[in-house]
């Protein structure tokens, strides 16, 4: 092992990154896993109670590694359909039909960009991108940085909170602020499940995908949609960039398709397997994760696509759908048939309970990569739920019914204003050879990536206009 050619190194800086002593910049195309980032490098690695501690068969054939490094892919994939989609997707479906599917379309493509560009930096890089954050950017940005990711964990467990709470009272009558107290549980679930083993947590997210899925599939059947109006709607149109309301609801299905806490997220969990260190695991690594994440981000296409597919079926030209309440409550008699709204409420509650799992790790990972904070993991993630807990039960209080699906779709649309300021990092992170070494994408996809951070800050920023424009019409008239 290597050490640092020059004078002697901060014990920060020489700290291992992967168990490994640190390495010069001479050592370039090497291990980079181990490259020096300064001295607010991380003394561990990710989510230290998982590293590295699912096993990667040696010798193995594809198959068995491709068994051993799936479930990672899945657990970003639920932040893809989690009830800030469900907000967005219906609104989308009652009120413009099929015209938006193409929006979650293209937005899936991104989004399978942009987690493959988080598993190199994961796994060739050695940091997640909180830890990469912190180790490049100075105090200062890190905090602003800190901040704004908080900002967005806190809108995304908002829109997962209050989708839990509401599916528990459709489904069993239960009041809005205490169903908000029952998602703190999530907790102790993931205590009990990491303690057995990170795959007993993949398994469990992995089931309830499954649960969803089954759910939607009834529903599709009994609802009949166009084949022909569903085709049409992934082609794109230029009314989606034209009217107003259709774009505040597209970046809304943006900012729910591309969130910004999964990039948080998958940097660090696909540290939790344990393959070769050297070039050639890292790129089997890299090549077996972005097959997980494609496979599992299909599965969110499709139920993203499966909500406002029915929505467009059931109620586009019949029923204004403002809120979730509405779709379970007209669900069952437009379709005709008894067991819809129960299907309905069931997937929402599988929904929510999948994302605030997923959320409370992302806001774990996140905590321990910028701020380096080292206390007991139940601890960790009591705080990180209560930092989701508490705003979500003062609006459940406030609001109460009315009023929650717009809080959704709101939350869903601060979502894709906090995109670039996760997006932009990344993709600087990864372009890094300092870092990345052999495993540094091709100039090609990154400029693709490039393109696609231009994409999401032009929307923002047409958004923010047409808003403020909206803002000062009435007074500009009087």
């Amino acid at each position: 092992m290597k050490s640092v050619p020059d004078a002697a190194p901060s014990p920060a800086a020489s700290a291992p990154l992967n168990h490994s002593s640190a390495a010069g910049p001479a050592d370039a195309g090497r291990d980079h896993s181990t490259a020096v980032v300064g001295d607010r490098a991380p003394l561990t690695g990710s989510l230290p109670e998982s590293f590295r501690t699912v096993p990667v068969p040696n010798g193995a054939g594809f198959w068995r590694k491709m068994l051993a490094f799936t479930g990672p892919g899945f657990l970003v994939a639920v932040g893809y359909m989690d009830p800030g989609n469900w907000a967005t997707d219906l609104a989308g479906g009652s009120q413009f039909g099929y015209a938006l599917l193409s929006v979650i379309l293209i937005s899936n493509f991104m989004a399978i960009l942009l987690q493959h560009l988080c598993a190199r930096l994961g796994i060739a890089a050695g940091l997640d991108l909180a830890q990469a954050c912190r180790a490049y950017y100075s105090k200062p940005v890190n905090f602003c940085l800190w901040v704004l990711c908080e900002l967005a964990i806190c809108a995304c467990d908002l829109a997962e909170v209050i989708g839990s709470a509401i599916a528990l009272q459709l489904l069993f009558g239960i009041p809005l602020p205490v169903g908000v107290c029952i998602t703190v549980l999530d907790v102790m679930l993931i205590l009990l499940l990491q303690h057995r083993g990170f795959r007993y947590l993949e398994a469990f997210i992995v089931s309830l995908i499954l649960i969803i899925t089954i759910c939607f599939a009834f529903n599709l059947a009994f609802a009949k949609p166009s084949i022909a109006g569903v085709l049409m709607g992934f082609v794109p149109s230029t009314q989606i960039v034209t009217n107003t309301s259709m774009l505040f609801i597209a970046i809304g299905i943006l900012g729910a398709t591309v969130m910004p806490h999964n990039l948080y997220l998958h940097s660090s969990i696909v540290q939790t397997r344990a393959h070769r260190r050297d070039d050639d695991g890292k790129r089997e690594a890299i090549k077996f994760a972005t097959i997980d994440s494609t496979v599992a981000l299909m599965f969110a296409l499709l139920i993203n696509a499966a909500i406002l597919i029915l929505a467009a079926a059931a109620f586009h030209g019949r029923h204004e759908v403002a809120e979730i309440y509405d779709a379970h409550r007209l669900l069952s008699p437009v379709l005709g048939v008894t067991v819809a709204s129960t299907l309905f409420a069931v997937a929402l509650l599988a929904s929510g309970q999948n994302a605030t799992i997923t959320g409370t790790l992302a806001g774990q990972i996140v905590m321990e990569g910028f701020l380096q904070i080292r206390i007991p993991p139940w601890l960790r993630r009591i705080i990180t739920r209560l930092i989701a807990i508490i705003p979500a039960a003062i609006v459940s209080i406030l609001y109460g019914e009315s009023g929650t699906n717009q809080l959704l779709v709101l939350s869903q649309v601060i979502l894709s204003l906090q995109l670039p300021f996760a997006v932009v990092p990344l993709i600087v992170f990864v372009s890094r050879r300092q870092w990345m070494g052999k495993h540094r994408p091709s100039n090609g996809l990154l400029a693709l990536a490039w393109v696609i951070a231009a994409v999401i800050i032009v929307l923002n920023a047409k958004l923010l206009f047409d808003v403020a424009m909206g803002l000062f019409a009435p007074a500009t008239a009087s």
